[in-house]
């Protein structure tokens, strides 16, 4: 990722919280210079454990496994077809997902962290 932008001092990565995604994965496979390099570039962002859109994303990324990669596809060339050919399959049925968590309930069980990006926000809790 970081040879796609070579002139980025600092790229910024936004992730799950996965125990593997962490700067010491650079380290337990890269010699430590190299390590080090790329630990100094990356700027990881996570995101809260209980985000609830995540669910979507999982629920798009079994499909996916579920319905083309459960075997072994010997070329990128193939995994790229079939891929594509599902994603735009699961388009055209305009397979969706019902979304059950409302802007208000966002802020209602957010709002102590919109409370400490930005104090204005308070104009948010619910009394």
């Amino acid at each position: 990722m970081a040879a796609a932008w070579p002139k980025a001092k600092k790229i910024r990565l936004g992730q799950d919280n996965l125990n593997t995604h962490t700067t010491s994965a650079f380290y337990e496979h890269l010699p430590a210079a190299e390590a080090f390099a790329l630990a100094e570039r990356f700027e990881f962002s996570y995101t809260p454990k209980s985000a609830s859109w995540l669910n979507m994303i999982a629920i798009e990324f079994s499909a996916l496994a579920r319905d083309c990669l459960h075997r072994r596809i010997p070329t990128m060339e193939q995994l790229t077809q079939e891929v594509t050919a599902l994603v735009a399959e699961r388009q055209q049925k305009q397979i969706k997902i019902h979304w059950q968590f409302s802007l208000e309930s966002a802020r209602s069980k957010l709002n102590r962290h919109y409370e400490g990006v930005f104090a204005a926000n308070a104009q948010y809790k619910k009394t």
